[in-house]
């Protein structure tokens, strides 16, 4: 299987890389357009600013081929936050793949943010390696809107998208290179 993790030139290229390796797998790292179009599965991995991130797909001339991916497609944490239509982070327009806005979380006692740490999910669907009730690692300012491609969800404040789908992409706002066995099982039905 070829998996191509895309290199934006920032972000947790080394521990998603290091994740997939764990599975056999000898992830190339790629910012070639034909390479990602030509892959089985693709990583759109995250952390970092969403206009920041935007800004390197539009000038490596990535956004059509995101856009024209058909195979299975992954974004995690910021990745995850690029596949829906805009973020309040620096007003950003982003790919547009899944309706709505990505929103700052609002900080309250005993709730800061960035939110950083381990948090309970609540699991929609029983496809996607995790389940109910497993704790999962977030480090995260901004969060999705919660909607129809939301299959599991954490609340923080609101509630928040932790795995969302739509056509041949899944998002996870959670870190699974970090999030131990469930993270794993993740990864893997991802993969299957």
């Amino acid at each position: 299987m070829k998996l191509v993790i895309v290199d934006l030139g920032f972000g947790n290229i080394g521990s998603v890389s290091l994740a997939f390796e764990r599975f056999g797998l000898k992830p190339v790292v790629s910012a070639d357009a034909e390479e990602i179009g030509g892959a089985d599965r693709v990583i759109l991995p995250g952390v970092g600013n969403a206009g920041f991130a935007m800004e390197r797909i539009e000038s490596l001339g990535l956004r059509g081929t995101l856009l024209g991916l058909r195979q299975p497609a992954l974004g995690i944490c910021l990745g995850m936050q690029l596949l829906f239509e805009a973020s309040d982070e620096n007003d950003t327009d982003c790919l547009g793949v899944i309706p709505g806005r990505v929103r700052a979380l609002d900080p309250a006692p005993g709730r800061p943010v960035p939110h950083m740490g381990w948090s309970k999910v609540k699991v929609a669907s029983d496809d996607i390696g995790i389940a109910d009730g497993d704790y999962l690692y977030f480090a995260h300012s901004f969060a999705c809107d919660d909607g129809p491609a939301t299959v599991a969800r954490t609340s923080y404040g609101r509630d928040v998208p932790v795995v969302v789908q739509q056509g041949n992409w899944r998002g996870a706002q959670f870190h699974p290179e970090r999030s131990g066995p469930a993270g794993a099982l993740f990864l893997e039905a991802f993969l299957a």
